[in-house]
């Protein structure tokens, strides 16, 4: 079985083949919200890695008592064909041997009287490691989890595998400063539909609440809420049954047993729907994470926590004392995964849902979340805009477009024009050189030497540079092609075999090409490819975005756009800064109650809503989504003609005139663009094929800072904010 990464995913594998490669980096720390398939990831950077590195051994320790291990060495089994995966028995059979994947529970085996690691007539676990480092074979730990009970004693077994990488995993990590720390953010999981929009907390709560029992009152709205869920998957047509989640306090059989006879009392018991899963005790588990299993409830305490998946679970009725923060996250990320690994577009069943009256507890929540979880209600449209409606564009159904042979074109093309490249390949070889290309039959590698303070280092014009030429033989710069070419290629979403395809007809003499820029050999193309890795990884982004003069412009092709209507959604969760010392209401909202302290909002588009409101030729204006099926999207091409959506951030009414405005980074006071996003002017040129087909109007708004004013570009994008293109947005909407 495969499985298709995310683009959030395929850029973490990049930054960590970057953090192994980089020879300062030891220890890296992966923080990876629960839900954003941290397992599956990880697994193909380790098969990936083997792929391109000899006599590796990637060790991957778990812990606790949740079989954790079986469960990692299961997934990487079912979705990389021919990985080599052990388990601990498997290690002290077998030893360890290159390219083995092996998977441990570092708190089984630091047990006390644990035979593995004591002394016998066979090897113990510590001859094993000592047995493969004799043969020439290279540690490199993962920590799964690494955030619970991680010893001393598990610290002394990492220790003795001599390891120079060691990468550190958790929702929660300690965050060591020494460490290279890879982020995942929240909202890049959310994007991705692998987990809910939203955390809802007490939802329609009083604002006091009044009950002789706490247990029952929770447990009511709990069942109330999954009714509610079931009921809407229904009338969606899906069989997917919402599980609730009760999750108990340590040593309360008195609190576990009132649980069960208020299940009992609505029909619901062990014998059908109702599970148990406490330690040593699991009752009515079985297929229990499938999406339309029949349990509705499972009562359980701490193992939940780790090791545990669930999709289906979206409600969680917690009654027990606060504990730590770590443990919370983790607990609240059992509930966050979508049961389908996409989102319905529908804000029902988008979130998930607590239930609790702990306030310490929801405290640690709304801490480590985020203001999103508490500061949030429902608006809803007001009635006079309910009938406004655009055309959305969408990807067809085969909406995959990326082109290999337009993309090698560019690609070619892009270097053309940027290192004024030509036919002849011995002149185009020396411009290369001219423009810090490296030509060599070796590897070449740099480090520096010498003396410096600490807080100096940054700064390395007082050290001096050493080079160091690498004689590897063509099996060993095969590998480390391979290594570079993977990491190339992820910046233009191609697979290794495309990728190395286009590098082979720009640079090879191995096949012909009428743009072809150089003729090297299979060894010198090797070693271009490795000691310009960086150069090379800038110019195929690079030429996915910019204007090339050679290459031809991309039509779009309607039989890979779908168009739907749209119409402004009747409601949304809005969240907002209860903070800000301002709360106005912006009557020129299309929602009922829309606060001047909405988030998240850039500087831009908060300053455009403020415009908008102010403004007496606004009518009103409508804040779009920016993922998802029920906004208004558009089609837009990269220069693979690789077809992507973008989401233009605002509707709004100009006396009485549609207009479709995208808001983007300001300039600053001396004329610098602060747009992060080069895909702009292209969003420009379809922003404006699309007011042309749908006789709107429109443009991109950015602020100036120099002249402290919004400004907007209607008719030719120009990054020039001094250019005729950028008119004071006062003198066009007054």
């Amino acid at each position: 079985m495969s499985i298709r990464l995310a683009d959030f995913q395929l850029r973490t594998m990049g930054e960590l083949h970057n953090a192994m490669e980089d020879n300062s980096i030891s220890n890296i720390v992966l923080k990876s919200p629960t839900g954003s398939g941290k397992t599956i990831l990880l697994t193909h950077f380790m098969n990936e890695y083997i792929m391109s590195h000899k006599n590796i051994v990637f060790v991957w320790l778990t812990p606790g008592k949740a079989e954790l291990e079986k469960q990692s060495k299961l997934k990487m089994d079912k979705y990389i064909h021919n990985s080599k995966t052990k388990l601990l028995p498997d290690i002290m059979t077998a030893g360890f041997e290159d390219g083995d994947c092996c998977f441990i529970n570092w708190e089984k085996l630091t047990k006390k009287g644990n035979t593995a690691i004591s002394g016998s007539e066979r090897d113990n676990f510590y001859d094993k490691i000592d047995k493969a480092l004799d043969n020439g074979l290279e540690f490199k730990i993962i920590i799964d989890e690494s955030h619970q009970n991680f010893t001393e004693k598990s610290d002394t077994l990492v220790q003795m595998f001599k390891t120079n990488k060691i990468i550190r995993c958790s929702a929660t990590p300690k965050i060591d400063q020494k460490a290279k720390l890879i982020n995942i953010s929240e909202s890049e999981v959310i994007s991705a539909g692998l987990i809910t929009k939203l955390l809802v907390i007490n939802e329609n709560f009083p604002k006091l609440v009044e009950t002789d029992n706490e247990t029952t009152y929770l447990l009511d709205k709990a069942l109330d809420k999954q009714k509610e869920l079931k009921q809407r998957y229904v009338d969606l047509g899906l069989d997917i049954n919402p599980l609730i989640i009760v999750q108990l306090p340590n040593n309360s059989e008195d609190l576990r047993f009132e649980v069960e006879r208020y299940f009992e009392s609505k029909g619901i018991n062990y014998e059908n729907d109702l599970a148990l899963r406490i330690s040593g005790l699991h009752i009515n588990n079985e297929n229990i994470e499938e999406k339309n299993s029949n349990q509705i409830a499972l009562i359980m305490k701490l193992a939940v926590a780790t090791g545990w998946d669930c999709p289906r679970a979206s409600i969680l009725v917690k009654l027990r004392e606060n504990m730590n923060e770590d443990f919370e996250i983790q607990t609240i990320g059992r509930i966050r995964r979508m049961p389908e690994a996409k989102h319905y577009n529908d804000d029902l069943l988008d979130s998930c849902y607590l239930y609790t009256l702990d306030e310490k507890f929801t405290a640690g929540v709304k801490e480590s979340m985020g203001d999103k979880a508490l500061n949030r209600t429902t608006l809803f449209l007001k009635n006079e805009y309910k009938d406004i409606k655009l055309v959305k564009e969408q990807r067809g159904v085969v909406y995959d477009t990326k082109d290999s042979r337009r993309t090698l074109n560019v690609i070619a093309s892009f270097l053309k024009e940027e290192y004024s490249l030509n036919g002849n390949k011995s002149v185009n070889q020396q411009k290369l050189k001219d423009n810090q290309f490296i030509f060599n039959d070796n590897v070449l590698a740099t480090a520096l030497t010498g003396s410096s303070l600490v807080e100096d280092l940054s700064n390395d014009n007082n050290l001096d540079k050493i080079n160091f030429q690498l004689n590897y033989d063509l099996s060993k710069l095969g590998r480390e092609y391979l290594n570079c070419v993977t990491k190339i290629g992820k910046e233009i979403r191609f697979d290794y075999v495309t990728t190395n395809k286009i590098l082979t007809f720009l640079f090879s003499n191995k096949v012909p090409y009428a743009k072809k820029l150089l003729d090297l050999t299979t060894r010198q193309l090797y070693t271009f490819v490795i000691n310009n890795f960086e150069l090379l990884k800038h110019c195929f982004r690079d030429a996915m975005y910019k204007d090339i003069k050679e290459a031809e412009q991309i039509a779009l092709d309607l039989h890979k756009i779908s168009t739907k209507p749209f119409i402004i959604p009747r409601s949304i969760n809005f969240t907002y800064d209860s903070t800000k010392k301002v709360q106005s209401v912006y009557s020129k909202n299309v929602y009922d109650g829309y606060l001047s302290s909405a988030e998240v909002r850039s500087q831009s588009e908060k300053l455009f809503e403020k415009y908008c409101e102010k403004s007496s030729s606004v009518d009103w204006f409508y804040k779009n989504g920016d993922k998802g099926e029920e906004y208004l999207s558009i089609v837009y091409p990269d220069n693979s003609n690789f077809y992507k959506l973008f989401y233009p951030d605002y509707i709004i009414s100009v006396n009485g005139e549609l207009w479709i405005i995208e808001t983007k980074g300001s300039f600053s006071r001396y004329g610098e663009s602060n747009d992060i996003d080069n895909f702009t002017p292209k969003k420009f040129n379809e922003l404006k094929r699309y007011l042309k087909d749908n006789n709107l109007k429109g443009g991109v708004v950015r602020f100036d800072e120099d002249s402290n004013e919004l400004c907007i570009c209607l008719d030719n994008y120009n990054e020039d904010i001094h250019s005729d293109s950028w008119l004071i947005l006062s003198d066009i909407i007054k």
